[in-house]
């Protein structure tokens, strides 16, 4: 089942999408927005999957889906806490900082609580004020929880998993340095994040979805090249599982509750850092990894940070190159 808000006042409408993402059908007499259905979902749960059948089945009044017309599927959260459950990420990131990395990160995940008073949708533009902060796209797998009791195990966690989708986790790079050493984490340096315009129940994606872990290729485009496509699958050192029984350890969650993978990173085929796609490797899903990697080749970084009229573009396609979550496609504008 694939579910979707068009824009419509702050929390959109919520609608059911077919599976090829070509049609929906209004589900406003189950649920108003996606978040009254997450509330209420022992009893819209199967009731959304009626309709989702009868929409397959043309079987309901239907109108053409178009992506642009899209909010973010949750425009506004209870709770947003981004991960870093990809370790390989952590480490080239720190390295080019000259951040030590402690052992315990390979056992323990990072968590940041982000700002979650507004997504973005996926055609939003990124307001970017200033391009000295390096802006920087971060392409990362979310989840969106029911309610999880505290001290839930990974294994419990799982099922209290009610959706999967794509974020752009937009990052202010000159920014976080100066943050980090306040000892208090991020705050102007993580403006608002961009989320894909479909999110998709774990069932729907089939063996794509196995242990709390989505598996495939997440697409990422810069200005129309093929900038990376790692595999979501591979090198996750914490599942979803995981990650969310961290953040409920002291406390119970809300239905509604966003957690990000953090950014998606695969190591190279030798074991050490990714190799970019042009010369046959996986690429990256943010900037900041590659300039880490031509830092340690060359001794300084080559490729820029985002500069207003860019184009950053993530997707994740199925076995028959069908889109699963829709695109996130978003330019850099000026504020």
């Amino acid at each position: 089942m694939k579910l979707a808000s068009l824009k419509h006042g702050r929390d959109g409408r919520l609608v059911i999408v077919s599976n090829d993402l070509a049609w929906f059908t209004d589900a406003f007499l189950i649920a108003p927005t996606l978040q009254a259905a997450l509330d209420d979902w022992d009893r819209c749960e199967p009731l959304l999957r009626a309709l989702a059948e009868s929409l397959e089945h043309e079987a309901v009044p239907r109108g053409r889906f178009h992506e642009r017309d899209a909010a973010a599927p949750l425009p506004r959260a209870y709770q947003w806490a981004d991960g870093s459950a990809y370790v390989n990420h952590v480490e080239l990131v720190r390295k080019a900082r000259g951040a030590e990395m402690p052992d315990t990160f390979w056992t323990d995940p990072l968590m940041y609580q982000g700002g979650s008073d507004r997504f973005l949708g996926a055609r939003d533009a990124i307001p970017l004020a200033d391009e000295s902060w390096g802006c920087d796209l971060e392409a990362e797998i979310v989840v969106v929880t029911g309610d999880v009791p505290q001290g839930v195990t990974p294994e419990h966690a799982r099922a209290h998993i009610r959706l999967v989708g794509l974020v752009n986790d937009v990052s202010l790079r000159n920014l976080i340095p100066g943050e980090l050493a306040k000892g208090f984490g991020f705050v102007q340096s993580k403006p608002a994040s961009a989320l894909s315009p479909v999110f998709v129940t774990p069932d729907a994606l089939g063996d794509a979805w196995m242990d709390g872990k989505l598996h495939g290729a997440l697409s990422v485009q810069l200005n129309g090249a093929e900038f990376g496509r790692a595999d979501a699958g591979v090198d996750m050192t914490f599942d979803f599982g995981v990650l969310i029984a961290h953040l409920a350890r002291t406390r119970s969650l809300v239905a509604g509750s966003i957690i990000g993978s953090g950014t998606v990173s695969n190591k190279g085929a030798d074991g050490g850092p990714g190799q970019p796609v042009a010369q046959g490797g996986l690429g990256y899903s943010c900037i900041a990894e590659v300039r880490t990697v031509e830092t340690i080749a060359t001794g300084a970084p080559v490729t820029p940070f985002l500069k207003h009229g860019d184009t950053v573009r993530i997707e994740m396609l199925d076995g028959r190159h069908h889109s699963i979550f829709g695109a996130i496609e978003q330019v850099v504008e000026p504020v």
